[in-house]
């Protein structure tokens, strides 16, 4: 049975957190403090310095040639499992859904397994589960922790990311308008709309004739206008794994990841040590990365319009992936690979933890259900507390 101490240790832990969010969405709410655009300066620096600095000094502190197999193990089979068949629902759904009719496209699978895998399988380790984890099971979780975090910002956030980049690309291939003229591609006939009437304008080498276009006219050059406009092909994957290359070096969280992976690699195979200067530096912005990341997340929620923006049924199922399928494949994954004891409960709990912020910023930037991912970050804020107390509850 739980302990008073243990539930004191995770309201110890949890409640700077909740004081942060607390005052950002009274400052927004009620004070009107701050505008929506210092709200988003705020976001801007977390994003860009401050979450950067804590990143890095997670992925550099952490020895990457002592890193726990069994844990690495059970999180690559618990994600790549869930992924594959996603992917393999998408691409069945795809097969079976043509255009419709009338020339619509219907949305692509594709998006939701983005959607369904960030919710179920990419939990806030840094902001929650560092500091819940290290009340319950001191020191030694942190460590297990900062792997966990190495393997998501170098391995599955760029997963998602070229997931969205692909989408992006693709979409964007299929948007088919009217080519502007220029002159490569003018031909002999150009047609032109002008206001309540039409007009054309029938260029050659020689002369040029403008009159009244009769409807059947102007049917059979619109069919010739579009029989003349050829589909552009597909994107390959060469090039949207060029796009996306491009995109992933210029997103601060990924540089700071792999900068740090670089150091750490170097450092602890040659037992050296990063200068004092540079540590104190890291460390005095890292500092304001919590309590800066759970202000604006209360000011994100009194800035909502809704309190659920995508409706109950969907918020449900969303619920659903993050707090039980989530970690029940962490679960079955972890008796897989033959983890037991106190590790067992550490990825276990991880995996209840609520929605990164980090996943509800791909899906606005890339407009993928932002509305979902929005939905996850609110109610993951209100149940933060109640996650990781039942885990800890079942454990005990």
């Amino acid at each position: 049975m739980i302990t008073g101490s243990a539930v004191y240790q995770v309201v110890e832990a949890m409640a700077p957190l909740y004081t942060a969010a607390a005052l950002g969405y009274a400052s927004v709410r009620w004070l009107k403090a701050f505008s929506e655009e210092q709200c988003a300066g705020i976001n801007r620096f977390v994003a860009t310095y401050a979450m950067p600095a804590l990143i890095f000094d997670m992925v550099s502190t952490n020895d990457p040639y002592a890193m726990n197999g069994r844990l690495v193990a059970a999180d690559t089979l618990q994600k790549g499992v869930m992924l594959l068949g996603l992917v393999a629902w998408a691409v069945r759904s795809s097969l079976r859904r043509r255009e419709t009719s009338a020339g619509n496209v219907a949305a692509s699978p594709l998006q939701w397994v983005v959607t369904a895998f960030s919710m179920a399988q990419l939990p806030s380790t840094i902001i929650m589960g560092v500091p819940i984890l290290g009340a319950l099971y001191g020191p030694t979780s942190k460590d297990f922790m900062k792997q966990i975090v190495v393997m998501q910002l170098c391995v599955w956030y760029n997963v998602i990311i070229f997931m969205y980049e692909y989408m992006a690309a693709k979409d964007g291939s299929i948007k088919v308008g009217p080519a502007p003229a220029s002159p490569e591609n003018v031909g002999s006939t150009e047609v032109a709309a002008a206001q309540p009437g039409m007009a054309v304008a029938s260029q050659t080498t020689s002369t040029a004739v403008v009159g009244e276009v009769s409807p059947t006219h102007a049917a059979d050059a619109e069919v010739a206008e579009a029989e003349d406009v050829a589909l552009p092909a597909p994107p390959s994957m060469s090039h949207v794994a060029f796009v996306t290359g491009k995109k992933i070096l210029k997103i601060p969280n990924t540089h700071a990841a792999f900068l740090g992976l670089f150091w750490a690699l170097i450092a602890f195979k040659c037992r050296i040590k990063m200068p004092k200067i540079i540590v104190d530096s890291v460390f005095t912005i890292q500092t304001t990365t919590v309590g800066l990341s759970m202000f604006p997340s209360g000011t994100f929620m009194a800035r909502q319009p809704r309190f659920i923006p995508c409706g109950y049924v969907i918020a449900s199922v969303s619920m659903i992936l993050k707090f039980l399928i989530g970690p029940m494949a962490m679960l079955l994954a972890s008796f897989t690979i033959g983890m037991q004891g106190i590790l067992l409960r550490i990825v276990v709990i991880q995996a209840a933890l609520p929605l990164t912020v980090i996943s509800f910023v791909y899906a606005k930037e890339y407009k993928v259900h932002a509305d979902i991912m929005s939905t996850g970050v609110i109610l993951g804020y209100l149940s933060r507390f109640l996650s990781p107390l039942c885990t800890t509850f079942y454990w005990s």
